[in-house]
């Protein structure tokens, strides 16, 4: 986490040029992220670097969300050409943290994060580029290009891609308003912020939002890959959106079948960032997230997928098979 050599020249002529620069944070990408402190403030210093990262897509979403009512954080500088954002600092206070610490909050806390995506829902999508069946595939694909061999597993691709192929239709058909699908709206990338305008949350981490299916972020938020959502906390928060949002009748299986893809899709990421990327604490995760695909895979909505599932990953290759194949 040392800050990057433009950075001091950058935030010089942004009027930041007499701030500390502290590591903050990086994530599942080639991000990192930097706290500016300075006497009379602070802010957040993205390092995007060039060609792995864009932050294009990430200034145009937050200026969006913003117009929107949303609280997502102000752009104070930018050099795209270095991959250098200074954005506003939401502060400490995520969501996950504080529910590690104040775990009856958290029925007050999804509501209104609940409430947030309905609110998002009601609203025309942003221009984006769609969530659709080339995308789904390409993601559920990561399971078994990254996890199959990583547990010495030979599967049936096309198989796979066509059990698939029988159960996305649902998700097609069931969308008829499209809405922004921000696609990592969980925990760790909501912040508890004072601002009731926006119900009391900071939005993180949103630039590779699609357009899509309602179901997706509330996928995200209540099938949390990073923390333990309770299963009567998802209950009750998929009813109060039923009660907000009055989706269509097949919305709880197109829940099912994009929890079931998202959280395949996880575990092929996890895997490569063990793999590839060398972040082997992804692991740790991995037992939550086949503990959440077979519960979605249990929906009859995804009888194929979780027929070819039965046939070619047997249950010793799930769950912690990968942390024990890593430590032999």
């Amino acid at each position: 986490m040392i800050p990057p050599v433009a950075a001091p020249a950058f935030l010089a002529q942004a009027g930041w040029g007499d701030a500390a620069i502290l590591p903050l944070a990086c994530d599942a990408s080639f991000r990192r992220y930097f706290r500016v402190v300075r006497s009379d403030g602070q802010a957040v210093l993205m390092d995007a670097p060039p060609p792995q990262e864009d932050p294009r897509p990430f200034i145009a979403i937050a200026e969006r969300l913003r117009q929107d009512g949303f609280a997502a954080p102000r752009i104070l500088a930018r050099d795209l050409e270095r991959g250098l954002v200074l954005i506003e600092d939401f502060g400490d206070l995520r969501v996950k943290e504080h529910l590690d610490v104040h775990p009856g909050d958290e029925l007050p806390v999804y509501t209104r994060a609940v409430d947030l995506l309905a609110e998002l829902h009601r609203l025309p999508p942003a221009d984006l580029p769609p969530y659709n069946r080339a995308v789904y595939q390409r993601e559920t694909g990561l399971l078994t290009e990254y996890y199959c061999p990583a547990v010495g597993l030979s599967v049936d691709v096309d198989a796979y891609v066509g059990a698939w192929d029988q159960v996305l239709p649902l998700v097609e058909q069931s969308v008829s308003a499209p809405v922004t699908v921000l696609r990592d709206y969980h925990a760790e990338n909501i912040m508890l912020i004072d601002d009731p305008t926006s119900h009391g949350l900071g939005l993180l981490d949103f630039q590779d939002a699609l357009v899509g299916h309602p179901a997706y972020d509330l996928v995200s938020l209540l099938q949390d890959a990073r923390r333990d959502v309770p299963l009567a906390v998802e209950a009750a928060m998929l009813d109060h959106y039923r009660a907000i949002a009055s989706p269509p009748s097949d919305f709880d299986a197109a829940y099912a079948v994009l929890g079931a893809q998202r959280n395949a899709k996880i575990i092929g990421i996890f895997t490569r960032l063990w793999k590839r990327d060398g972040k082997p604490r992804y692991l740790s995760y991995l037992p939550r997230m086949w503990g959440l695909l077979e519960r979605d895979l249990a929906h009859p909505a995804l009888a194929p997928v979780a027929s070819w599932f039965a046939q070619n990953i047997p249950a010793e290759k799930r769950h912690r098979a990968l942390e024990a194949h890593a430590l032999a």
